[in-house]
């Protein structure tokens, strides 16, 4: 032993360590977009709360989520004398970090909790936290969204008496009470094929001669899979066939008399990803359970859920992907070889940039849409059709950003990050899961087809970003070809929708979000000015993402690397260097 501790540390003052550092002081954007989007009121009454988690989640957040991913929840069936339990045991940090989550913080009742007249905050609050809290635990993201998302649907659709009664222990911050909710739709023959769910919900005579509805069937992934409440979708005895025989169902746990109410956890998931959450098989044997709104309308008031699941999932790639180029930029400033800084290599600028590019994007497209759902839930007509093809959208594309953005990331620590010590291996792992659950891609770009042309969405977003577009106070040349190209990829969607040429659609959702964000951080960054920061990155999306470029053209423009040597190290940037990373002439 005495050999072993007597041996230098050889190598490790180049292995750089990002524990410490606060995640949100560190973020050169994250203030300045917060400001600007909330106002310097709230900004300047909720920046120490910024801060703070900014730095624990660098601490022992961090420590804690590491800790809950090696050591996943465990299934209890029985007691050792034989009796029933269904218990599931999660490991002390895992509990932990629930406690800061649902408690302290309020990720899942921000929304939600108004006694005494109290008034909700903004969502961009609630997301603009969770984007911090996500750098550090992922998977307990899951089931502080799915909470939200229930409580939203219960609201929304729920008879009065259903709501007064859990609407309290839903809102609750008190970690002793509180509830947590859950989404039980998945079946093994209908995952995205959700007419085709076969568990069947019953009204049957209760014992007091009242009508009961009972659930019986088998749910394949349920995950938060012992929540005190979950969202069921269930076959309605005698209705139609298709999602027009389906009823939305409130599942809970524990029955009025205290007692567990008939439904078993066959197993837990033995996941890729999110480990420290519990996913579980789940079968209804005869499950009490209440309505939600009418019979028949079930999946399209569950569609309510699944979207803020959806917009959920769109923060928390962008929150992997800044943590993944926090750990990156961390690692290039101060890992030193062949005598430089890696941060001073070209190389690996361009590397980091293609890191940088879809986290900003990301950013600036679930702020703008929690911006949009404030004014949609108050009414407005043109903000509701904004959110309901943003959201897709933002699902559809960060999803898929984030699974390549942890991969690169995890290749700039090299070896090393291949080691499960360390974040990186987990926010790959963990980053695989936004692009399956809540539909995959394909399903999602389909979707963003039908947001387009059923439910008309894609005029109201055209005019809302062109009218961004003629406020912003661009300079010409930018606002020629951010107009041009959001018109382009808009005509290309619209024609694919109306067309029905779905193999068509993933190319058209992702010509629209690049667009869509180009233009948010083209807006962004005049607002922001003197620093052009924004605008920049914009001008790349349009330079790199979306306008004709010739493969076979290696020349490296000058005026490009300097911006790039500005963006990953931090720096202002002009707008006459901002300017200089347009094209020579805009897309005919």
């Amino acid at each position: 032993m005495s050999e072993i501790t007597a041996q230098p540390a050889h190598g490790s003052s180049n292995i750089p360590d990002s524990r410490g550092i606060n995640f949100f002081s560190s973020d050169p954007d994250l203030a300045r977009l917060l400001k600007l989007h909330l106002g310097d009121a709230l900004y300047q009454e909720l920046e120490s709360q910024f801060v703070s988690l900014g730095q624990r989640a660098s601490d022992e957040l961090d420590v804690w989520a590491l800790s809950a991913d090696k050591n996943p929840p465990q299934l209890r069936h029985r007691t050792r004398r034989g009796e029933a339990l269904q218990s599931i045991d999660k490991h002390p940090d895992y509990v932990a970090l629930e406690r800061v989550a649902y408690a302290e913080l309020g990720l899942a009742s921000m929304s939600h909790d108004t006694r005494e007249g109290k008034k909700a905050p903004p969502p961009l609050v609630k997301y603009a936290l969770t984007f911090l809290f996500v750098q550090a635990e992922f998977g307990l993201c899951c089931p502080v969204s799915m909470t939200d998302s229930l409580t939203r649907t219960l609201r929304k659709f729920g008879a009065p008496e259903l709501v007064a009664r859990f609407l309290p222990m839903l809102a609750s911050r008190d970690f002793d009470t509180l509830f947590q909710g859950a989404m039980f739709m998945t079946e093994q023959a209908a995952g995205s094929d959700v007419a085709r769910i076969a568990t069947r919900a019953a009204l049957e005579t209760g014992v007091n001669g009242e009508a009961v509805w009972h659930l019986y069937g088998d749910k394949w992934f349920c995950s938060n899979a012992d929540a005190d409440l979950a969202m069921v979708l269930a076959r309605v005895d005698n209705a139609p066939a298709g999602i027009n025989g389906l009823g939305l169902f409130l599942l809970p746990k524990t029955l009025p008399d205290g007692s567990r109410n008939s439904y078993r956890i066959v197993r837990l998931k033995d996941k890729l990803g999110s480990r420290s959450m519990a996913s579980g098989e789940i079968v209804l044997e005869g499950a009490v359970a209440y309505l939600i709104g009418e019979v028949g309308r079930g999946f399209h008031q569950m569609a309510d859920m699944i979207n803020m699941s959806r917009l959920s999932n769109g923060v928390r790639a962008a929150g992997l992907m800044r943590r993944a180029l926090t750990e990156a930029l961390h690692i290039a400033r101060n890992r030193e070889a062949f005598g430089r800084k890696l941060i001073d290599m070209p190389l690996m600028q361009r590397q980091l940039l293609k890191m940088m590019l879809p986290a900003e994007q990301a950013r600036s497209m679930f702020m703008q849409i929690a911006l949009l759902l404030e004014k949609a839930d108050a009414g407005d007509r043109q903000a509701a059709k904004c959110v309901r093809i943003l959201t897709p959208l933002i699902k559809f594309r960060a999803c898929r950003d984030a699974r390549r953005v942890t991969g690169d990331a995890m290749e700039v620590r090299g070896g090393t990050g291949y080691i499960e010590e360390w974040s990186d291996a987990r926010l790959v792992r963990d980053a695989h899961l936004g692009s399956i659950w809540e539909g995959t891609s394909n399903i999602v770009a389909l979707d963003i087809a039908r947001a387009a042309k059923r439910d008309g969405a894609l005029e109201p977003l055209r005019t809302y970003l062109q009218d961004l577009l003629g406020a912003a106070g661009l300079p010409a040349e930018s606002l020629e070809m951010l107009r041009s190209t959001l018109t382009r990829a808009c005509d290309a969607l619209a024609s694919v929708a109306e067309c029905g040429r779905d193999e068509s659609v993933r190319q058209a959702g992702t010509a629209l979000y690049h667009a869509s964000t180009a233009v948010l951080m083209a807006c962004e960054g005049v607002r922001l000015a003197p620093d052009f920061r924004r605008l920049a990155l914009s001008h790349l999306v349009l330079r790199h993402k979306l306008l004709p470029f010739d493969p076979l053209d290696v020349q490296a423009s000058p005026n490009e690397s300097d911006v790039i040597d500005a963006l990953v190290n931090a720096r202002s940037v002009t707008l006459d260097e901002a300017l200089q990373l347009l094209p020579a002439r805009s897309p005919q």
